[in-house]
């Protein structure tokens, strides 16, 4: 008697759904991974463009620049005169309204209060975010500090003590910081 096999056995079948189990959880595990690296990124990206953006406000109004220097969490500024040039308005700002303008509108941008989800919490901007700006002469150092995603070390292990003096210290803590020199 002759036994002829016409399919698989049921030892063969679990082997397969083991083999192709692992196979979905490393997949998944890297998409996880990938995403956390995507959001780093784009904290990054945003940390560098509000710095960008405070240092070209500052270099329009460099009559004021020694007076831009401090540390923001996004709460220093409570309210300013709006000093945007809109067409066909006719608002007349000192340098001064202009810089607390300025800093007023950069601390709700990188705080997220310009946006708000359906629940009425700030989405947009950096996590626990605190910037800080530092100016001598015309040199100016802009530091942007945040929440990152994953625990890896402190961002500012091997800046200068001013860096590591902006923000919280935590092994979450991000830093991006931008020297210039702004000439009046």
């Amino acid at each position: 008697m002759s036994f002829k096999r016409n399919g698989f056995s049921l030892i063969e079948v679990m082997v397969s759904l083991v083999i192709l189990v692992i196979g979905l959880i490393g997949i998944f595990n890297l998409h996880l991974v990938a995403k956390k690296g995507s959001f780093e990124s784009f904290q990054q990206t945003q940390a560098s463009y509000y710095a960008n953006d405070i240092i070209n406000r500052m270099r329009i109004n460099s009559s004021q620049l020694a007076s831009y220097a401090g540390t923001y969490t996004g709460t220093s500024i409570t309210s300013a005169k709006a000093c945007d040039v809109i067409v066909g308005a006719n608002t007349t700002c000192t340098n001064i309204e202009t810089r607390n303008w300025d800093l007023f509108q950069w601390e709700r941008a990188f705080s997220g209060v310009n946006e708000i989800s359906s629940d009425n919490n700030n989405v947009g901007g950096l996590d626990s975010a605190t910037a800080c700006i530092r100016v001598v002469g015309t040199d100016v150092t802009v530091v942007m500090t945040w929440k990152g995603v994953r625990a890896t070390s402190d961002g500012t292990e091997t800046k200068s003590s001013f860096v590591k003096s902006c923000g919280s210290s935590s092994d979450r803590r991000r830093a991006l910081d931008v020297d210039t020199a702004i000439i009046r």
